[in-house]
């Protein structure tokens, strides 16, 4: 199914634009497997949530989570069924805990404060698809980033509603594992991509 409608759609953009250059096609090719897959994903993790009576908990962790990831991206699985089991078991786990725990404010400032500071240090953390190579976008992310970071360490204090404070301090913990050099070297993934970028 995900051939067909790749496929199906490459034709028809091809169809209505044939001067597009083989590599605008790669382009809009990766663009319309990374909407697949979300798609897919979205309808299986959501459907999941549904049935254990998150759906809610999860939709607004996920929107939490998005806004601290968009500027600092992160590791990409490099096959779609681990990024499904992954994802999968990662967001329902993260919801869940968000849920049902109550953390104390000083263990909020200190996730905060090495939060924060992880953020400034490794972020944006690229892949070999898609390296961040414009030193002035990179240095952009970086800042954005760490402000967002700072931003989710307060909100994750001041707020009273558990959940949402929770939501707040663990996406800032479950982004800075996605971007961690340790994470790339466990999953084989090359770190710092940009520095190895040939055009």
């Amino acid at each position: 199914m995900k051939d067909a409608f790749i496929n199906n759609s490459m034709n028809i953009i091809q169809k209505y634009y044939p001067n597009y250059s083989d590599v605008k096609l790669a382009e809009l090719k990766y663009g319309l497997l990374g909407l697949y897959l979300m798609i897919t994903k979205s309808i299986i993790i959501f459907g999941i949530a549904i049935f254990l009576g998150i759906f809610k908990e999860l939709l607004i962790f996920t929107i939490i989570y998005n806004i601290i990831r968009a500027p600092s991206f992160g590791i990409h699985a490099k096959k779609s069924w681990i990024c499904l089991v992954s994802s999968a078991s990662i967001f329902i786990f993260f919801t869940y805990l968000s849920a049902n725990i109550s953390i104390a404010i000083n263990i909020k400032i200190i996730l905060g404060i090495i939060g924060v500071i992880l953020m400034y240090k490794n972020s944006p953390a690229d892949t070999a698809k898609k390296p961040i190579v414009s030193p002035k976008r990179r240095r952009n992310y970086k800042i954005i980033s760490t402000v967002i970071a700072v931003m989710f360490t307060i909100l994750s204090i001041v707020i009273d509603n558990d959940f949402f404070a929770n939501a707040f301090i663990l996406s800032l913990l479950l982004q800075n594992i996605m971007i961690a050099p340790t994470t790339y070297k466990i999953f084989g993934e090359t770190y710092d991509n940009y520095r190895n970028y040939q055009p």
